[in-house]
């Protein structure tokens, strides 16, 4: 049988799909909170029946423990299953370098037609619709002090900086009692608690914590309100009563990450529905 002949080319080449698949590129959790990703599997799910839906995680150190795959070997799988059209959607906030490396990663195969979608923070128009979700757990300015506890980067060059220091502004602006802070990179969360503490904003005696990330899971337990050094017992310490956003989920109780709000997962939805009408034409 030769390779080019007619049986062997019938024997090599998989059948094609029609339809793109997507691919939920999610950096992964070890810890309680990635119960919050069966929410997004069973949405995403439900809202394209048609397609078929593939995984893959950036966390190297979550998919070493949990033998979860990459996107590199999600798209291999995808090609090698007959596909010539992906779309992946990033279940990620901001569009730093993490989203630069997928991207890198989806040119790796030529011969599949590969969209990135955008994140959820991609636009300044995202991010007043997103901040309009999130204010529904904001403390009233009678109450209490607002923080938003975003991830950042310890990378001064990244250009995603812009859109965190960009945010602090816009929220500074928009509310009279919230800040925005960085566990990593900036808005330095050392430099904001320090500003906290020294224009005297001890009229709020309360404070709250909103994790702006997508799982609210080792970041919001040990570096936001965990007992060691956290920014609760460094808030405590100025004589704060401090708490974090939480949600019951099947009889649980969460810190509440934006994949507990559904009008954030739906967002997400509508990033895949436009990268779908976009892969018709490419």
């Amino acid at each position: 049988m030769h390779q080019h002949g007619y049986i062997g080319r019938k024997m090599r080449l998989p059948k094609l799909e029609e339809q793109p698949a997507i691919i939920i590129a999610a950096f992964g959790s070890s810890s309680k909170a990635g119960k919050a990703l069966d929410i997004f599997r069973k949405k995403v799910a439900a809202n394209f029946s048609e397609h078929t839906i593939f995984w893959a995680y950036t966390s190297e150190i979550i998919r070493k423990k949990m033998g979860l795959p990459s996107l590199q070997e999600t798209l291999a799988q995808v090609e090698s299953q007959g596909f010539r059209k992906a779309v992946v959607q990033p279940l990620h906030i901001f569009p730093g370098t993490e989203y630069q490396q997928l991207a890198e990663t989806c040119e790796f195969f030529p011969g599949l037609r590969v969209l990135l979608s955008e994140t959820l923070l991609h636009r300044w128009d995202f991010v007043k619709e997103t901040l309009a979700v999130v204010e529904t757990e904001f403390l009233h300015p009678d109450e209490g002090l607002n923080l938003l506890a975003l991830h950042g980067t310890p990378l001064t060059a990244d250009p995603v900086n812009i859109v965190y220091l960009g945010l602090e502004k816009m929220v500074a602006d928009l509310y009279p009692n919230v800040m925005a802070a960085s566990i990593e990179g900036v808005p330095d969360h050392e430099a904001v608690l320090t500003r906290i503490k020294h224009h005297n904003l001890s009229q709020y005696h309360r404070v709250k914590i909103i994790p702006m990330m997508y799982l609210a899971g080792l970041h919001a337990e040990e570096d936001l309100m965990g007992d060691d050094n956290s920014w609760r017992t460094t808030l405590e310490e100025m004589g704060f009563a401090v708490e974090c956003a939480t949600v019951n989920h099947n009889s649980k109780n969460f810190f509440k990450g934006l994949a507990l709000y559904p009008e954030i997962n739906t967002f997400f939805m509508e990033r895949i529905k436009r990268s779908l009408n976009l892969a018709r034409y490419y």
